[in-house]
């Protein structure tokens, strides 16, 4: 009707002007349910209560928070000191090194940014001193920043199984995979530059180990817990997210006292504040989902679709371009939460099972967050380390020829995210 597509370009005038995503998601929600559809727009809020008693949903605050106390720890520190140690002597021993605490730190913290923040600012300096380029370490910290998005804790992960309706604790095995073959790519990378550039490498003692070792020895079991808690079926996601606050909020207030109790009121309200954010926005946007699956929506654009793209290896290139688009325009959380449900049923259709379909997801949209010109990993590189966002641009390209391979044996090779998962299942 006339009034639905007044109020329609109303919103996407005050969307395109600023106003939060979920003022716009809620009000496209309401005139489309009311205007078009003619149902009772209680539809919108109902979805916000399937939500708020999905069991999955408690992991999201948890991780958060353990999260938040980690960046705001020394943990970083400890985690880098303990890399070095064990993994400096090889060839590109530090960029090795860099690799693995972006992911774990990544993984843990569930954000991008704050990775290169609170780890990326120690790792810079390292390897500088260590007289890598100054491209090279850019680039690597930069495209490192989102490194371990496919290993749990992820949020983006758990919020990928909300949307989807799939289970996280499937999902968290099968990152697996895809997370170690992206190390190992970029692991390789780094071996070969430095030994071609005669990169100084570190020389590493037993006593050096046992230093570091004994300094992270509260922080190495948690990583371990998560993983093999989830892998064997000790404990769901949820589970593993209550003990790990729990432990994390032990360790650094605790027993390291890195964080004041003074602090921690700060610290909580500070991430409740964004998952208060996320969980707004992923109820008002899954409001809207049910209107477009009342309308047939997604079925229409499969048959629009199919006209074009006949087979499932067209789709999944067209796919993957879509994807890297996505992720280079919007954050991981709004691109989850927007593009999953219309994706979905489509990909189903070409036969993509939806757990490969998440790790694809997670793929392209962790290379987004570097891929030029506007990755959000780029305009934090440049406000941190004081480079121009052109100069940071030609840093990154090696290492996203790196993930464009890997996201190729990813997107092609199934039985990499699937068969961890199967074997788990038949234990």
């Amino acid at each position: 009707s006339t009034m639905a597509t007044v109020l329609i370009i109303l919103l996407l005038v005050l969307m395109f002007s600023g106003v939060p995503l979920f003022v716009f998601m809620g009000g496209i929600s309401v005139v489309s349910f009311f205007f078009i559809a003619d149902v009772n727009i209680a539809a919108i809020f109902s979805e916000a209560y399937r939500l708020a008693s999905a069991p999955a949903v408690i992991a999201l605050p948890l991780f958060t928070f353990a999260g938040f106390l980690l960046a705001e720890s020394k943990a970083p520190i400890r985690m880098v000191k303990l890399s070095r140690a064990f993994l400096g002597w090889l060839p590109g021993g530090l960029s090795i090194v860099a690799l693995f605490s972006c992911a774990i730190f990544t993984a843990l913290t569930g954000a991008s940014g704050v990775t290169i923040i609170a780890v990326g600012g120690i790792l810079y300096v390292a390897l500088q001193n260590e007289r890598y380029p100054e491209k090279f370490s850019l680039g690597l910290v930069t495209s490192s920043g989102s490194l371990g998005l496919l290993f749990p804790p992820s949020l983006p992960i758990i919020i990928y199984g909300m949307v989807a309706s799939t289970s996280v604790d499937k999902l968290f095995i099968a990152g697996l995979g895809p997370g170690i073959l992206l190390m190992f790519l970029l692991a390789i990378y780094c071996f070969f530059f430095s030994i071609r550039k005669k990169v100084h490498r570190e020389k590493t003692s037993l006593s050096k180990m046992w230093s570091s070792t004994r300094d992270a020895i509260w922080e190495i079991p948690l990583p371990i817990f998560i993983l093999g808690g989830i892998y064997s079926g000790l404990f769901t996601a949820s589970e593993a997210s209550a003990f790990t606050a729990f432990y994390v909020a032990l360790v650094e207030i605790v027993i390291k006292r890195d964080i004041s109790m003074k602090q921690l009121p700060r610290l909580m309200r500070e991430s409740m504040i964004l998952i208060g954010g996320i969980l707004i926005i992923l109820s008002t946007a899954l409001g809207f989902t049910n209107f477009l699956v009342d309308q047939q929506v997604p079925m229409k654009l499969f048959q629009a679709i199919k006209t074009h793209i006949s087979s499932r290896l067209t789709f999944l290139i067209a796919l993957n371009l879509f994807l890297i688009v996505v992720g280079c325009m919007m954050d991981i959380f709004s691109a989850l939460i927007i593009v999953v449900p219309i994706i979905l049923p489509i990909a189903t259709h070409y036969g993509v099972n939806p757990i490969h379909l998440g790790m694809i997801f997670l793929t392209n949209l962790e290379m987004g967050y570097s891929t030029p010109p506007v990755g959000v990993n780029l305009f934090i590189s440049s406000f941190r380390f004081k480079k121009p966002i052109p100069y940071l641009w030609r840093s990154v390209i090696p290492f996203l020829i790196i993930l464009v391979i890997a996201l190729i044996i990813i997107t092609y090779v199934p039985d990499l995210s699937l068969k961890l998962v199967e074997y788990s299942k038949a234990r």
